[in-house]
């Protein structure tokens, strides 16, 4: 069988990675792909952009592709499943509607008011005076969000009432995220401690994976701006079996039974965003409808699980007697980013010691492009450097060793992915 995926990251590297594994695949494409996919020998990449929707049914159409699978939110959000389906082609992803999850905070907010799921209190704005109004009665620290898809890089937490009335100008006047921007959410501050937890939706039946944790800030102890993702681990300790079937019934169960009564199927990967406190209290940050980057890295390279043939049932709406297995112990990934990220990341800049390929540590490519036989920076992440062990102090020790083999100006990472679950484990 043959397999697309769309995106260009680590994420996409890392899916294009273990589906190539899979017994029931001959050939993955990628389409743009990245420096790293060009060179592994059985996946190809395509010189398609992921928004260009016509060209991908055709090459889909062409090829004869048996599942595409969506790794970006933007594709989505512009209705490739729904174009795709109409197309009688096999695609894995929520349609159009359902993506509003990820597509849109304010659906997002009133969707989960709507179904009593557990969230932060919130008000939505399009007038820059109502939102200055707002936070000033409510006060600081607080929380604005961009309404539409902004790159990972669309929520500020403010510290000070001055920084909120600035995140809000930006936005609203300045247009700093286009129309993504145009409206914005305005959330109270929540403590806690931050959980990915991605699961696997037919349409009927759910199937989970392993718990993550994301490191969202650019710098070590959790400080300086929010970035697409620095850095993750799984399993995240603080899910214990308990907290697992809380957020399956709390959260999880309820987003895939109200969509079902909006009259929305949701078929594809859903990610909730959870801030949990000391307490064992959820409530839930965000969605998106795709697998999140770089969480996806360290819980595929722990999944023995053959990832197509559960994706392949999904998408047939079949994957009520399939459940994924896990190898025991932990995996780790680093983010390295370009000089400058996440601001106009420098590019072009020569990759030294960028190819890794072993049973327990691996180098996803994100922001590379491949020339002349040697790979440059072309992007503000640029690998994921992904290592396991059979404990998550192991894994931690093996990942920093492989990040400190590597060389490119300005080339820049956090020394802490986690550390803070390890205070927690010792």
């Amino acid at each position: 069988m043959k397999a697309l995926i769309i995106g260009n990251g680590g994420r996409e590297h890392a899916l294009a990675w273990k589906i190539e594994q899979s017994p029931l695949v001959k050939k993955v494409f990628v389409a743009p792909g990245n420096g790293g996919t060009d060179l592994e020998e059985k996946i190809k990449n395509i010189d398609i952009n992921i928004n260009d929707i016509k060209q991908l049914v055709l090459f889909a159409k062409k090829e004869k592709i048996d599942l595409t699978i969506i790794g970006p939110e933007v594709p989505l959000s512009k209705g490739i499943v729904d174009t795709f389906m109409e197309n009688k082609l096999k695609i894995f992803g929520p349609k159009k509607l359902a993506a509003q999850l990820e597509s849109s905070k304010d659906f997002a907010k009133s969707f989960m008011e709507r179904h009593k799921i557990p969230t932060a209190k919130y008000k939505t704005f399009t007038k820059i005076k109502d939102a200055h109004k707002y936070i000033n009665d409510q006060g600081a620290p607080i929380v604005i969000k961009a309404d539409g898809l902004a790159a990972g890089k669309g929520v500020v937490v403010a510290m000070t009432i001055q920084d909120a009335l600035a995140a809000v100008d930006s936005m609203l006047e300045d247009n700093l995220f286009g129309d993504a921007g145009a409206r914005v959410v305005i959330e109270e501050f929540l403590t806690g401690e931050e959980v990915s937890f991605i699961v696997i939706c037919d349409g009927n039946s759910i199937l989970p994976l392993a718990s993550s944790q994301d490191h969202k800030r650019l710098l070590d102890l959790d400080l300086g701006p929010n970035t697409g993702g620095m850095g993750a681990y799984s399993p995240a300790p603080i899910v214990t079996p308990e907290l697992h079937r809380k957020i399956m019934s709390e959260v999880i169960e309820p987003t895939t039974e109200g969509m079902k009564k909006d009259g929305i199927e949701f078929t594809g990967f859903l990610y909730a965003g959870l801030m949990i406190d000391k307490d064992n209290k959820i409530k839930t940050l965000e969605f998106n409808c795709r697998m999140g980057d770089p969480e996806t890295q360290p819980i595929l390279f722990r999944l023995k699980s053959d990832l197509f043939e559960i994706l392949l049932a999904a998408a047939n709406k079949d994957i009520k007697n399939y459940e994924a297995k896990w190898e025991n112990g932990s995996a780790i990934t680093v983010v390295i980013a370009a000089d400058n990220y996440p601001n106009q990341p420098k590019i072009n800049d020569e990759i030294l010691n960028h190819n890794h390929n072993h049973k327990d540590s691996y180098i996803f490519h994100a922001g590379t492009i491949l020339k002349n036989k040697k790979i440059y920076t072309a992007g503000g992440r640029v690998l994921s450097v992904t290592a396991k062990g059979a404990s998550l102090k192991n894994a931690q020790e093996q990942v920093y060793a492989l990040v400190k083999k590597i060389e490119f100006n300005g080339m820049q990472y956090r020394t802490d992915i986690g550390s803070k679950a390890l205070k927690k484990i010792l």
